[in-house]
């Protein structure tokens, strides 16, 4: 007889339990560590949208600007996946980009305002369900470094764009790359704003 030993894939603890099975006669797991956020599991999975690594990754791609049908396409899943793991997650993800904003020092912002405080802004859609419950993803990325500053989820509306504009104050930008979109020339100075394709390929290219 051979014996498998078991850890959980979320928090690798070995105190795992079985519990029952899925409609398909897979043995599922429960992982009784009290600090596992996740708690069941199993080892083998007929969808790949449900292994850990795969849902991580699409909140990784989501956080670089990736659009749902590019993740699903690279990832070999469902778009509907994609969004279903997004909400889930949408609770839990940060709109800005804290680790980034905390190496903003502004006293090099107040020199180096040219460069650092540039940002392109765009925004990608898909739907829920049908096309006619749509949703949007707006973005705002480093002019230069291609990291994404911040996001959020919503209708393509002013008020929508006004949280974008509002979350990326505290990185000091001079600057915004975006295409002609109404939104955007109503809301952004034109002393800043530069509307047109052409300096915005990072943002175009996800």
């Amino acid at each position: 007889m051979t014996f498998i030993a078991v850890r959980c894939p979320h928090c690798q603890s070995d105190q795992i339990v079985k519990r029952g099975k899925t409609a398909r006669g897979t043995q599922r797991y429960l992982c009784q560590n009290t600090l596992c956020a996740k708690g069941s599991f199993l080892l083998d999975y007929c969808n790949r949208g449900c292994l850990p690594e795969v849902k991580q990754t699409i909140i990784d791609m989501s956080l670089n600007a990736s659009g749902v049908r590019d993740t699903a396409r690279s990832l070999h899943i469902c778009p509907n996946t994609v969004l279903r793991e997004l909400k889930k997650q949408e609770m839990a993800l940060e709109s800005v980009n804290t680790s980034l904003l905390r190496t903003v020092n502004p006293a090099e912002v107040a020199w180096d305002m040219e460069r650092a405080g540039e940002a392109e802004m765009d925004e990608m859609w898909s739907f829920v369900g049908n096309k006619g419950n749509p949703r949007w993803l707006w973005h705002a990325i480093d002019h230069h470094t291609g990291k994404v500053l911040a996001y959020v989820f919503g209708r393509r509306q002013d008020e929508v764009f006004l949280q974008l504009k509002a979350l990326l104050e505290p990185f000091g930008l001079t600057r915004y790359y975006t295409d002609y979109w109404g939104a955007y020339t109503r809301h952004l100075d034109p002393d800043v704003h530069r509307p047109g394709k052409r300096n915005t390929p990072s943002s175009n290219s996800r």
